[in-house]
């Protein structure tokens, strides 16, 4: 699984200029990370990761709600692997009025949706949703999925946030099947032309 982090600036420059296209620029030191060589210790409660799924062994949940989503995350057959992002360095910056701040998102997912390449999708757990998070989550939505969806380079991505606790299997299960649903009909809306 590989990482893209990216330069704030760039966003908020792309934000000034509308809805134009929007494009972020890599890191030149890391342009693209990897969990192989993640290392660290933690008092958290782990969740034992799937090595089939995931190439660290452990899930830290924060909450029982990521404990509960990493469980669905390795049950469904079209992830391909995933993620949580603990010590993966990867951040979201973003800002806060004037105050810059960086989001750490909760998973990184890879998930066979039928097209040419995987989906990564990064998924967030909320219960509460106060500004910070509906600024994070409008962050990711219109400024860093876009602007890595437009580098071409470092495959597809999107943003989910799961608000209900008691509904993630369902919830997540319905995501799965509506993006292959979607890869499905754009690859039979381009065989038709």
């Amino acid at each position: 699984m590989y990482l893209c982090p990216l330069v704030y600036r760039l966003s908020r420059h792309a934000k000034r200029a509308g809805n134009r296209c929007k494009r972020h620029s890599l890191f030149h030191y890391n342009p693209r990370g990897s969990s192989r060589h993640v290392n660290f210790t933690t008092s958290k409660p782990v969740r034992m990761s799937d090595p089939r799924k995931s190439q660290v062994n452990a899930v830290v949940c924060e909450s029982t709600w990521e404990g509960e989503l990493a469980r669905v995350i390795e049950r469904n057959l079209h992830v391909l692997a995933y993620v949580k992002n603990q010590g993966l360095n990867f951040e979201v910056p973003y800002r806060d009025g004037a105050t810059p701040r960086r989001y750490l998102p909760d998973f990184i997912v890879r998930i066979d949706d039928g097209g040419d390449e995987p989906l990564n999708l990064i998924l967030e757990t909320k219960g509460y949703r106060g500004a910070d998070a509906q600024l994070k989550a409008e962050t990711m939505k219109t400024l860093w999925v876009p602007g890595v969806n437009n580098l071409g380079s470092q495959g597809r991505w999107g943003f989910v946030e799961f608000n209900d606790p008691f509904d993630i299997q369902a919830t997540f299960d319905k995501l799965v099947e509506g993006v292959r649903m979607q890869t499905d009909s754009a690859a039979n809306l381009g065989a038709a032309k």
